[in-house]
């Protein structure tokens, strides 16, 4: 009797032990996690972008950063139907890069950057490729959102990657044409981060 005892209190020690040693598993997994700091870096030309941005910083108690130029855009500046626009000449020019404010802000304490803009001729805007070249993104995983009245991402990943490290990762990730909630925005940001 005393050892059958004995062993049904040593099978509930070692089942208690696999049980802890899951639990701890699973909690260093999330410090882990906790541990990546995530950023939320944004150029909006018109608000809507920025509105965005705000909501999914707020959805995923992210930092938050605006990526501000120099020279804000004006609505003559955005006029993508005049040929002589700022933004139109800008986008022509692929090699453009449009000053942006040097406001000492580094990017190097975050492991993860989703990055937001609006999509112009099917590309992000060159002051994003300013933004990217002004910091180092090394080991760092970027995760483009963007807004547009109705062009895709076109050839934006690939146009962004020459504004970083080959061992950046940028991977493009949604496209917004409406006003995201914070649980809409909390849900994409699950299935990326």
């Amino acid at each position: 009797m005393k050892n059958i005892f004995l062993i049904i209190l040593g099978l509930i020690i070692i089942g208690s032990g696999a049980v802890w040693a899951l639990n701890s598993k699973s909690q260093a997994k999330e410090d882990t996690n906790m541990d990546k700091k995530v950023l939320v870096a944004y150029f909006s030309a018109t608000g809507t972008t920025k509105q965005v941005a705000q909501n999914l910083a707020g959805a995923i108690n992210a930092d938050i950063y605006e990526i501000k130029p120099k020279v804000p855009y004006t609505k003559a500046d955005l006029d993508w139907m005049d040929k002589n626009s700022r933004s139109t000449l800008e986008m022509a020019d692929h090699n453009s890069r449009p000053e942006i404010v040097d406001d000492g802000f580094s990017t190097d304490s975050y492991d993860t950057i989703f990055l937001g803009f609006p999509i112009w001729w099917y590309i992000a805007p060159t002051v994003v490729n300013t933004f990217l070249e002004a910091h180092d993104f090394t080991n760092k995983k970027i995760i483009l959102f963007a807004t547009s009245g109705g062009s895709g991402f076109g050839r934006t990943v690939e146009n962004l990657k020459k504004s970083v490290t080959s061992s950046t990762e940028i991977k493009e990730g949604k496209l917004f044409n409406n006003h995201p909630t914070k649980e809409e925005l909390k849900k994409w940001t699950e299935g990326v981060l």
